[in-house]
């Protein structure tokens, strides 16, 4: 190691420890906006909303706090592949609404350990819409993480959980909306879009969207139901910028697994809150998830490496 390597090295633990407690920061957050938006889906502060009112509160307030953000940055939208963003927001904001949903119906351990399917069924879906092939490790981490959602759901048992449905499809519109990222990654080599203006642009589509569906389910909240709704979007729009933060300051492969800290998040939330302690089935199925979840992504990093 030459001595300008090992002068690196302590700023280069810096930054992968920056980046990691980053992302660990954006798993609480988000764990978090699923406990709020439990309160909201029950009879804790008035009549329970609805999972399209939540994710439009999500939305709007995240854009709000992010307007006073793009006045003084102004960074510009030439160049935006308008198309792209929004068939990734769509996808977004159905991913958001299907687990603040299933959130109200269901242990939020539960639910956030079936929407960490979202990077293997991407997985899966690479490979017609995006021409990857995938190895015998990665098909194992998917047959893992497909025999812990079972698990947490059971089909055919007594303790089947029909919300976990609503789970799994947050899982396939979140991979949807992974496989459209990478479209726009891939398009935009060496012409990468600025951080602000992405988080934008998918919060403003997104508002638009959820607002018109939320419309047809409006009811009137009340002052603290407009309270929560309002820090489930500030609070989201911190924790993706966390998310980014982390990802300019790591590979994913480094960071990602620092993300499922959600699962043990929701987990302690719920259980603080609502008392709602994990079974031992759910322990199972939510570790066959996330190891299956490790697995691709350490697959990845070797494949990366090999290139």
């Amino acid at each position: 190691m030459s001595p300008d390597s090992e002068a690196d090295a302590p700023a280069a633990r810096r930054r992968l420890t920056i980046a990691a407690l980053f992302m660990t920061g954006a798993a609480a957050l988000v764990a978090a906006t699923t406990l709020m938006a439990k309160v909201l889906g029950q009879e804790l502060l008035g009549d329970p909303l609805p999972g399209f009112m939540v994710s439009a509160g999500r939305f709007l307030f995240a854009w709000l706090a992010l307007v006073p953000v793009i006045v003084v940055m102004r960074p510009g939208f030439a160049g935006t592949r308008w198309r792209l963003h929004a068939a990734r927001s769509v996808a977004g904001w159905a991913t958001v609404t299907c687990i603040f949903t299933a959130a109200a119906l269901m242990p939020l351990g539960d639910a956030t350990a079936i929407s960490f399917l979202n990077p293997l069924i991407a997985m899966v879906l690479a490979i017609p819409l995006l021409g990857e092939r995938v190895g015998p490790w990665r098909w194992a981490a998917a047959g893992m993480a497909v025999l812990g959602a079972l698990v947490l759901i059971r089909p055919g048992m007594a303790a089947f959980q029909p919300a976990a449905l609503i789970a799994l499809a947050a899982a396939l519109f979140g991979a949807f909306e992974v496989i459209f990222i990478k479209m726009l990654a891939g398009r935009s080599a060496g012409d990468g879009e600025p951080a602000i203006r992405i988080l934008f642009v998918n919060n403003t589509i997104g508002a638009v969207v959820s607002a018109a569906v939320a419309l047809t389910v409006w009811q009137w909240p009340t002052p603290q139901q407009w309270l929560l709704l309002a820090a489930i979007g500030v609070v989201m729009v911190t924790a993706q910028s966390l998310f980014i933060q982390a990802m300019k300051r790591a590979d994913a492969s480094y960071v990602m697994p620092s993300f499922y800290a959600a699962l043990v998040f929701a987990a302690l939330y719920d259980a603080a809150v609502f008392a709602v302690i994990p079974v031992p089935l759910s322990i199972l199925g939510a570790v066959l998830i996330v190891t299956g979840a490790v697995v691709l992504v350490w697959r990845e990093r070797v494949n990366r490496e090999v290139d």
